[in-house]
């Protein structure tokens, strides 16, 4: 009788082992070679992503946010794929996966209550990426800081201040980013003359002192447009201050403030202008009287 059952048990695994070449193996190839290729087309569709990123874009900066935003969303699909072949594998071999489903939902509901900051700033930084909202090299005010930025991540961006301070910000506490060096800056500068000077004499001088610095090549590639004269900002006690605006090139604008302050003290010296001063008041104590 023991031989007829080992012969039964040998006769059940002959049938099983049937069964699973028959059915269970190519199960398994077309999970493996499906999540294989899935990886392959992920990763072929993100590297394109790149290169054309590099193609398109002048500024390496870009290209490296495009990197790394390329890099997280493959990494993500990567852990998709694997997680969705893995469930499938383990059904295969007729295990229950709905009590893990229902424990890695546990534990992912647990870890998203402890790590709400880092879901926060990989969520913020991933749209920072996603819609350009600054680059490397910008000057931004963000977070109660402001300096350049130098460094862009899923998770935090590093800035640099004009004090040499570096400031590590994470991305969740961004919510309005005040960009002062997208596409172009302005120079506001207010030019104070004495009241007494001839308003029309002020401005045309100031007009082709401007119209003298577009011109100049040292200076014509910074400048956007040609600088405006509007005339006169406002009036106040002794003095009387013209308006001068230049649009120039992002970055330029504290090189150009300084051109132009130097030029204009000169061209005051040339044409006998005299320089506001703001009202002096003097406080003191009369000598008492006998």
């Amino acid at each position: 009788m023991q031989p007829e059952k080992w012969a039964n048990l040998f006769k059940d695994w002959h049938d099983d082992l049937i069964w699973w070449a028959r059915h269970g193996v190519p199960r398994l190839l077309v999970i493996f070679l499906l999540a294989f290729f899935l990886i392959r087309i992920l990763g072929m569709i993100t590297r394109k992503v790149v290169d054309l990123s590099k193609k398109g874009s002048t500024l390496s900066s870009r290209a490296q946010q495009v990197r790394t935003l390329a890099g997280a969303i493959h990494s993500v699909g990567v852990f998709v794929v694997i997680f969705i072949a893995l469930m499938q594998v383990l059904d295969v071999f007729r295990v229950d996966v709905k009590p893990l489903l229902a424990s890695a939902g546990i534990a992912g509901l647990a870890i998203g209550f402890g790590a709400q900051a880092l879901v926060k700033d990989v969520i913020n930084g991933f749209f920072i990426l996603v819609e350009n909202q600054f680059e490397v090299g910008d000057t931004i005010k963000a977070a109660g800081v402001q300096g350049t930025v130098e460094e862009i991540t899923m998770r935090r961006t590093t800035l640099r201040d004009g004090d040499g301070t570096l400031h590590i910000v994470p991305n969740s506490v961004i919510q309005i980013v005040s960009n002062m060096t997208r596409d172009w800056s302005q120079v506001t500068l207010h030019v104070a003359a004495d009241y007494t000077e001839n308003s029309d004499k002020v401005i045309q001088m100031l007009r082709e002192l401007a119209q003298v610095f577009y011109e100049d090549p040292a200076f014509h590639e910074d400048a956007v447009a040609a600088p405006e004269v509007p005339g006169i900002e406002r009036v106040t006690g002794q003095e009387v201050d013209y308006l001068m605006l230049v649009k120039v090139r992002p970055g330029r604008q504290y090189a150009v403030a300084r051109e132009l302050r130097r030029r204009i003290k000169t061209a005051f010296e040339q044409n006998n202008i005299k320089a506001g001063s703001p009202a002096q008041v003097y406080i003191g104590q009369l000598p008492s009287g006998k």
